[in-house]
């Protein structure tokens, strides 16, 4: 088939990683694969489509080539799909990443546009179950994946450091970062470093965003944190495997893939519940994880530095449960639900 994906930008983000490995698992199975993006789009990724970049700031309808399949993803990315998919384009399909009307601003534009089709892919239960609330649709589920590269390279015991706390920080300069709750997560590390000064605290963020971001700059500045900016997978493979317990304070999101990821390098998981991540975590089994109202970050991330035993058999099971979740899963249910929406 031939598959269409309107793409914003491709820049470091788990969304953007999702659409990378889809797109390129699509082109391994056979299938034809154009990725459309605006002129201020950046590929950050490694991707096998091809890339029409246009001339313009934003995507409209005559923009898409002729095709099987058009696959919006983010808000804005939906009307100029229906419209090209009216104009006999190809079968519209959304694959939503995330549920935009409840934490981006300007809800009054993104809410209507989950009504423009009923042909819908989702990450999880959670965000399957909140879209069908709201808007009476039942999206298909497409896990979330871990690539192959990430895995447990056993180099924590060489390392002559303390015990390495991580945490991925984005830029706040912007309306989509308050549903990470950083300044929380901040201020919960530093309740930890308090206790246990000893501990190196990792805050590992995108290079382009810590170079626009005085935010960023200014926590750099403190001296209480070593800022880690990885330029791609090898070097963030390297400090997930020099994590010992990564921790994530987000509130809110369909499928939380950086936590996963901590895991299947053989980091213990403290994360707060954030929707999408009930999926692959369970409290005490294989990371621990508390509601945001209970504030407890800090609580079990120290739980953790002190009880060893604890933190490696939560590793443990975390990264034996992190091999459930492959791109190549991922791939084989966007597929299969593709065809499902094109035959019913």
């Amino acid at each position: 088939m031939k598959f269409t994906f309107p793409i914003v930008t491709l820049c470091h983000g788990g969304a953007q990683r999702m659409l990378a490995e889809i797109t390129n698992g699509l082109i391994g199975l056979g299938h034809e694969v154009t990725i459309l993006m605006p002129k201020q789009g950046i590929v950050e990724y490694e991707v096998r489509s091809r890339i029409i970049q246009t001339g313009n700031m934003d995507l409209y309808a005559d923009d898409f080539p002729e095709g099987d399949v058009i696959v919006s993803n983010f808000f804005t990315t939906v009307a100029c799909s229906q419209a090209a998919s009216e104009m006999g384009k190809g079968v519209h399909i959304r694959l939503s990443l995330c549920y935009e009307p409840a934490f981006l601003y300007d809800n009054h534009l993104s809410f209507p546009t989950y009504h423009m089709t009923n042909n819908l892919l989702v990450l999880s239960e959670w965000q399957q179950d909140l879209i069908q609330l709201l808007h009476g649709i039942k999206g298909y589920i497409v896990p979330i994946g871990v690539s192959s590269y990430f895995q447990n390279l056993h180099i924590r015991e060489q390392i002559a450091e303390p015990l390495n706390i991580s945490a991925i920080l984005r830029r706040i300069e912007s309306e989509f970062s308050w549903h990470r709750e950083q300044d929380y997560l901040i201020s919960q590390l530093n309740l930890v470093q308090a206790l246990h000064p000893e501990v190196i605290v990792n805050l590992i963020c995108p290079p382009q965003e810590f170079q626009e971001s005085p935010n960023l700059q200014g926590l750099r500045d403190t001296g209480r944190y070593r800022i880690l900016t990885p330029a791609n997978d090898v070097e963030l493979r390297y400090h997930y495997n020099h994590t010992d317990i990564f921790v994530s304070s987000g509130t809110y999101d369909a499928g939380s893939l950086p936590g996963l990821e901590a895991m299947r390098c053989g980091a213990a998981l403290v994360t707060v519940y954030s929707g999408g991540n009930l999926k692959y975590g369970r409290h005490e089994r294989n990371c621990l994880m508390s509601y945001r109202y209970e504030n407890r970050l800090a609580q079990d991330v120290i739980r953790l530095i002190e009880d060893p035993g604890l933190r490696q058999s939560l590793a443990l099971e975390g990264e034996r449960v992190s091999y459930e979740y492959t791109w190549e899963r991922s791939v084989e249910a966007f597929q299969q639900a593709v065809n499902e929406i094109i035959w019913r």
